[in-house]
């Protein structure tokens, strides 16, 4: 595809303070309003001055620039702040999901090795011993400290690390350079099509990283306010929000948009059009959005390993069955088996070129399976779709059997892994199915080699794997169907058990 460069990443280079950069231009307005009954709110030179006195506290423990540091935190406005604290002392984050049960997280924490982890006591803890731990309290007493001056640097260095459970039982650590912040200015207008006037309410967690990428970062970075709602808020909650607080862009995942129209929905007057990632919207939820309030989603298509790379926009829109247009600047291909790019309307794989500026830096200290996920110059994300002569992009599943939940993408391995652990369970197999139009849920079939209640799997799973990991239908089997070689046959059982609910 036609590929329009984008500007280098300008050096030396600090991610925290290229998206705090509005508070020189702008230190008085409201960097983010958490829509709670007391209204907390920051203006962009308080967020700063918080954000380098986290730095400043972290020196003064004796971390270094390039220590890992993990984030433990609750649904608050400390998780941002901290995140960028984290990055401006020029130290790498680790953001992490509140949902994370401890055995989850521990498993992280020990592949990871961090050097300290900022920690919310209301949220599960990795078991370990000799890693330095910072509370709560701790980390909003540094707010107010002297401000540390940005760690600037190559833009090429680490800044953050997240996880994706890849196609392997254990997650996969993501690291992104500070550049992944510059390169995420090609969708402010092929996707968003922001500007410093808006108020972009997300209704994402603050500790869920398309919260932090599409909710706060970009916005700052564009001097827009961020709107965050308090935590525990029903998406039921949330058109009376975007209408009393003015938002005019709004973000959320697809399912997200499904409970909101369940709702009477008030006139929302500054609203201009509302942006879906984390999963394909359904043709039949775009046009229930349309008909309620007039306006448009733009979706984007992305992962983490690129954040999102592939939009629609107001200036450049796709039909609803197709994810959009690689975003000017964006170096994407769809590659056959063989390596070579494909025909218009032909099917391949979805790949992102070596040199994209948004791309991960490579998977934490596996240096194979990063190559692994490459060929040649083409980073391969395992997607399938189509290019039609403009360009556009259409979805056409997955290369492997990865398994979408609530936005979240994560491999059968993960919960298979654990279901393996009980002995009355001889095999196993986690897929989703889709048991009515635009309704998908995880199925754990399992072959018993004697009776297994249902209530000891589920509080198996209760107690090792995060609520969206979380199978909602156990399925006893006979046998798995599987190929001459033993492979099991995920698409025959996932039809087989899609006609047993159907």
């Amino acid at each position: 595809m036609n590929v329009q460069p984008h500007p280098p990443c300008p050096s030396p280079f600090n991610m925290a303070a290229y998206v705090l950069g509005a508070a020189s231009k702008a230190p008085d307005k409201v960097a983010l309003e958490v829509l709670s009954r007391e209204r907390e709110s920051w203006s962009f030179a308080q967020l700063e001055s918080a954000v380098r006195g986290v730095a400043t506290g972290l020196a003064n423990l004796g971390l270094q620039p390039n220590d890992l540091v993990m984030l433990r935190l609750g649904n608050s406005a400390d998780f941002p702040i901290a995140y960028l604290g984290i990055i401006a002392a020029g130290m790498v984050a680790v953001p992490t999901s509140s949902a994370l049960t401890q055995s989850e997280i521990t498993k992280m924490a020990q592949a990871l090795n961090p050097v300290a982890i900022l920690q919310d006591d209301a949220i599960a803890a990795p078991d370990l011993s000799d890693v330095q731990s910072i509370s709560l309290e701790s980390l909003r007493q540094m707010y107010s400290l002297p401000p540390a001056p940005w760690h600037m640097g190559d833009p090429e260095r680490p800044a953050y690390v997240v996880f994706t459970s890849g196609t392997s039982a254990a997650p996969r650590a993501v690291q992104h350079a500070h550049r992944a912040i510059w390169a995420r200015r090609m969708m402010h207008k092929d996707w968003y099509d922001i500007s410093s006037d808006d108020r972009l309410l997300h209704a994402g967690a603050f500790n869920w990283t398309f919260t932090l990428g599409t909710g706060l970062m970009d916005p700052w970075s564009v001097g827009a306010t961020a709107l965050i709602p308090e935590d525990g808020t029903l998406p039921e909650d949330l058109p009376d929000l975007l209408a009393t607080h003015k938002a005019t862009l709004f973000a959320a995942a697809p399912g997200v948009f499904r409970k909101i129209l369940r709702t009477e929905m008030p006139k929302l007057a500054h609203l201009r059009h509302a942006l879906s990632a984390g999963e394909k919207m359904p043709i039949a939820l775009h046009q229930a959005w349309k008909d309620m309030t007039g306006l448009n989603v733009y979706e984007a298509f992305g992962m983490s390993e690129c954040s999102t790379f592939i939009s629609s926009s107001p200036s450049r829109e796709a039909g609803h069955e197709q994810l959009g247009t690689p975003q000017t600047g964006r170096n994407v291909s769809v590659i056959k088996e063989n390596g070579q790019q494909a025909s218009p309307c032909e099917i391949g794989t979805i790949a992102i070129h070596r040199s994209d500026p948004g791309l991960m830096l490579g998977y934490l200290n596996d240096t194979a399976a990063t190559k692994a996920r490459f060929h040649g110059e083409w980073f391969l994300t395992g997607d399938l779709g189509h290019a039609d002569e403009t360009g556009a992009i259409t979805y056409a599943g997955r290369s492997d059997d990865m398994i979408n939940a609530g936005g979240f993408r994560l491999s059968p391995l993960e919960i298979e892994a654990l279901f393996q652990s009980e002995p009355a369970i001889s095999q196993c197999a986690a897929i989703e199915i889709s048991l009515k139009q635009d309704v998908t849920v995880i199925a754990l079939c399992y072959v018993a080699n004697r009776d297994v209640e249902q209530s000891t799997l589920e509080a198996l799973a209760k107690r090792n794997l995060a609520r969206y990991k979380q199978p909602r239908i156990y399925h006893p089997c006979d046998t798995l169907p599987s190929s001459a070689n033993g492979k099991l046959l995920r698409r025959v059982l996932r039809a087989e058990i899609e006609a047993h609910y159907g």
